[in-house]
């Protein structure tokens, strides 16, 4: 698909399948979900600009590449996003951090706001939006729609898992945007979860139902 990334690292998938299980624990659950974060946000800062500097080795003098301009922005939507959080911090430790509060209604599975956070030069940042699960793509969707409200421009997205129908709304609605993912699965069911998938993931790495 135009503008989604899967990736298919061994270690990737090896830790999804082990998310995937149901008998997983709470614990096992959120500790592979921040190490998939560390791996996924490798990917997904694959192509950041360098620019070249003047250092003292204990040897020699010479020029070396480091991150150009301001830094990251990652965009948990809360509350599984977070579950990325500590991982991604991990790799990038200069990184601002936006929390987006949304919450989907059980019945109509719109994305309700209910908290929203930003540093206040977003504008001039690289927002990494970032939720495990992109199924009906409505969280997605209004999350990027308040980071462009603040001016941001460059917003990539990075899940977990990925619908079908999450894939084509998120595209349909912010082209824009390109996705990064470790798996695209069948499909939705009747109440908006993703199949196979690997059921709730907040409820799994928070032990609620």
């Amino acid at each position: 698909m135009d503008g989604v990334h899967v990736i298919d690292h061994p270690l990737v998938q090896h830790k999804l399948t082990l998310m995937r299980e149901g008998g997983r624990s709470t614990k096992g659950f959120r500790q592979l979900l921040n190490e998939i974060g560390i791996l996924l946000c490798y990917e997904v800062t694959r192509d950041l600009p360098l620019e070249m500097v003047d250092i003292e080795t204990p040897i020699a003098r010479m020029k070396s590449p480091v991150l150009a301009g301001k830094k990251l922005v990652f965009a948990p939507i809360l509350r599984a996003g977070v579950g990325f959080l500590d991982g991604m911090l991990e790799l990038v430790p200069s990184a601002r951090v936006a929390h987006i509060g949304l919450y989907r209604d059980p019945k109509t599975l719109v994305a309700i706001e209910y908290y929203f956070k930003a540093p206040h030069d977003i504008a001039e940042r690289r927002v990494i939006v970032m939720d495990p699960m992109l199924a009906t793509a409505n969280s997605a969707v209004a999350a990027i729609e308040r980071v462009k409200e603040r001016g941001a421009k460059d917003i990539r997205f990075v899940c977990l898992l990925a619908a079908p129908e999450g894939v084509a709304k998120l595209r349909g609605e912010h082209p824009d945007v390109e996705i990064w993912t470790a798996a695209i699965d069948e499909r939705l069911n009747d109440h908006g979860y993703i199949v196979p998938g690997l059921g709730d993931a907040g409820d799994r790495m928070y032990g609620t139902k």
